[in-house]
C-alpha cells in the first residue's frame, strides 16, 4: 500500500505539468480563433484538394451562409468562381486578384500553406468587398500625396528660405558670374563665405545657394554673430543642458547647429564672433560634433556653413583678431559680391524689380520711371548698395503724386550739383562720401529753415539718423563758423 502510495506520488508531478500544457493549447486555439474570426472581410481556409476546413463568421455572412455547414465541402460548390484549389495544385500565391461573386467583382489573396516544401492548405481572404473601393482607396491615396505636397512646400517656405536664384537681379558680368558661382557652391557641402558691402545682398546669395542644393527641404538656420552677447555665444550656438547656468531654461535648449542637422547654417557678419569661440567653430566645423553647454554627450550634426562678411578678414588676420586656421576653413568656397557702384548697369534693373514688388505690395500699378529720375540714379554712387536703393524707392512711393517718377520725387540728397558733388577724383572715396553727405545735409537745413524733422523727410533718412549724422561731421559749428 505503501508502495502504490508513493508510485502515486511520483506520477503526480507529471499529471500538473500535462494539464497546464492543455490550458496552454487551449488558450492559443481560443487566440487563434479570435484572431480568424476578426478578420473583417471574411477569410476561409481549405485543404490540399480544395476541401474547406475553416470558414469565419464575417465571409458567411456576406454569402449568407451558416460557416459551420460548409465545413467539408469542396470550394467550388460554395463559392462562386473558386481557384483555391487551383492555388493548392500550382503553389503561386495570387495577389490582389479580381474575383466575381454575386454579379460583383470583389479583391481576394489566395496564399498557399507550405511544410516541407508541400502544400497542405490554403489560405484565401477577402480585400474589399467591392473592387470600386480601390478606386476609393486610390483617389484618397492621390488626395494624401497631394496634401503631401503642399504641406512639403508650405515647410520649405516657413522652415527655409524666401530668396532662390531667380531673385539675384541684375544683367552685368559680374552678376551672371556670380550666379555661375553660386550654382556651383549649391552641389558642394564645402563652407562657402560671401564677402560684399553692406547692403549688396549676402543673406540673399547664402539663401539662394541653400534653395539651389540638396539640403533645400531641410532647415535653413540664421544667426548674426554682431547681436550675440559674448557670453552668450556658445550656449547659442551649441545649446545647453538643463540648470547649465543662471537663467537657463528648465529643459534645456538645443543650439542652432543642432537644429540646422541636414540642413544649412548661416553666420552673418562672422568677423564679429569672439577671438576665445573661434577655434571651437573650428573643432566643429572638422569634426561636425559638438556637446551643449552643461552637457556630457556628444552631438553629430551634418550641417553645411555658409558664413558671410562685410569685413576685411586678411586684414583682421594680420591684426590678430581672427584666426588664420578659421579663415582657411571658411574660405574653402569663396564667393565676393561688388558694390551697385562697380555695376551700374545693374542699378535701374534691380530699382524697376523693386519697384515692381514694392508697388504691388501697395495696390499701385503702372508706375513709371521718368529719363531724369535714371540719370540722377545711375550717378548715384549708392555707399549703401541695394539696401539704400530699396529705401530710396520707399522714401519716393510714400510721397509720390501720379504714377511717373521723375527726378524732382527722389530724395533731395541724390540730386547731381555741382555744389554738392565730392572733391576731386584722387581722394579717398570715405572722404569723398562725407564730403558729399556734408554738401547734402547742409542744404537740406537751408531749404527746411533748419528744421531737422523737415531737413530729415527731404533727405529721405530717419529724424534720428540725420542727428547722428550731424553730430558726426560738426555740421551746425561749420555753419556758424561760415557766418
Amino acid at each position: 500500500m505503501k508502495r502504490n502510495t508513493n508510485l502515486s506520488l511520483i506520477h503526480t508531478p507529471k499529471s500538473n505539468t500535462e494539464n497546464s500544457d492543455i490550458q496552454v493549447l487551449r488558450k492559443q486555439m481560443e487566440m487563434h480563433e479570435l484572431i480568424f474570426e476578426s478578420i473583417h472581410y471574411g477569410a476561409l481556409v481549405t485543404d490540399e484538394k480544395g476541401y474547406i476546413t475553416h470558414m469565419n463568421k464575417p465571409y458567411g455572412a456576406y454569402l449568407n451562409l451558416d460557416p459551420e455547414a460548409q465545413i467539408g465541402k469542396h470550394c467550388t460548390e460554395v463559392v462562386e468562381n473558386s481557384r483555391m484549389h487551383i492555388v493548392a495544385q500550382t503553389g503561386k500565391p495570387e495577389f490582389s486578384n479580381s474575383h466575381l461573386i454575386k454579379g460583383q467583382k470583389m479583391v481576394v489573396h489566395r496564399i498557399p500553406i507550405k511544410k516541407d516544401g508541400k502544400v497542405i492548405a490554403v489560405y484565401g481572404q477577402l480585400v474589399f468587398k467591392d473592387v470600386r473601393d480601390v478606386g476609393k482607396l486610390a483617389k484618397e491615396l492621390s488626395l494624401l500625396e497631394s496634401k503631401v505636397k503642399l504641406y512639403e512646400a508650405e515647410l520649405l517656405a516657413m522652415r527655409s528660405t524666401r530668396y532662390t536664384l531667380d531673385s539675384v537681379i541684375g544683367i552685368s558680368d559680374a552678376i551672371t558670374s556670380l550666379k555661375a558661382q553660386a550654382l556651383k557652391a549649391a552641389v558642394s557641402h564645402s563652407p562657402v563665405l560671401i564677402s560684399g558691402e553692406s547692403g549688396t545682398g549676402k543673406e540673399l546669395f547664402a539663401q539662394a545657394i541653400h534653395q539651389a542644393g540638396p539640403r533645400k527641404v531641410f532647415p535653413f538656420v540664421r544667426i548674426n554673430c554682431a547681436t550675440i552677447p559674448k557670453d552668450l555665444f556658445e550656449s547659442e550656438l551649441f545649446g545647453y543642458e538643463q540648470g547649465a547656468f543662471t537663467g537657463a531654461k528648465s529643459e534645456g535648449k538645443p543650439g542652432k547647429f543642432e537644429l540646422a542637422h541636414r540642413g544649412t547654417i548661416f553666420l552673418d557678419e562672422i568677423g564679429e564672433l569672439p577671438v576665445p569661440m573661434q577655434p571651437k567653430l573650428l573643432r566643429v566645423l572638422e569634426e561636425k560634433e559638438f556637446e551643449r553647454v552643461g552637457g556630457t554627450q556628444v552631438i553629430h550634426s551634418n550641417f553645411r556653413l555658409i558664413a558671410a562678411t562685410n569685413q576685411n578678414l586678411n586684414a583682421m588676420i594680420r591684426d590678430g583678431h581672427f584666426r588664420k586656421d578659421l579663415f582657411y576653413r571658411l574660405n574653402v568656397f569663396p564667393i565676393t559680391i561688388p558694390p551697385l557702384r562697380e555695376r551700374r548697369e545693374d542699378i535701374i534693373p534691380v530699382f524697376m524689380h523693386l519697384l515692381q514688388k514694392l508697388s504691388e505690395d501697395a495696390d499701385r500699378f503702372d508706375i513709371r520711371l521718368d529719363r531724369s529720375a535714371q540719370k540722377v540714379l545711375m550717378e548715384h554712387s549708392w555707399p549703401g548698395n541695394v539696401r539704400e536703393l530699396s529705401n530710396v524707392l520707399e522714401w519716393t512711393l510714400s510721397s509720390l503724386e501720379g504714377n511717373c517718377i521723375r527726378d524732382r520725387d527722389l530724395p533731395f540728397y541724390l540730386k547731381s550739383r555741382l555744389d554738392i558733388l565730392p572733391p576731386e577724383r584722387h581722394s579717398p572715396m570715405r572722404e569723398a562720401h562725407a564730403h558729399a553727405e556734408v554738401q547734402a545735409i547742409r542744404r537740406a537745413l537751408d531749404e527746411a529753415d533748419h528744421n531737422k524733422a523737415r531737413a530729415a523727410r527731404i533727405l529721405g533718412i530717419h529724424r534720428t539718423q540725420l542727428y547722428k549724422k550731424i553730430k558726426k561731421y560738426g555740421v551746425e559749428e561749420l555753419e556758424e563758423s561760415s557766418i
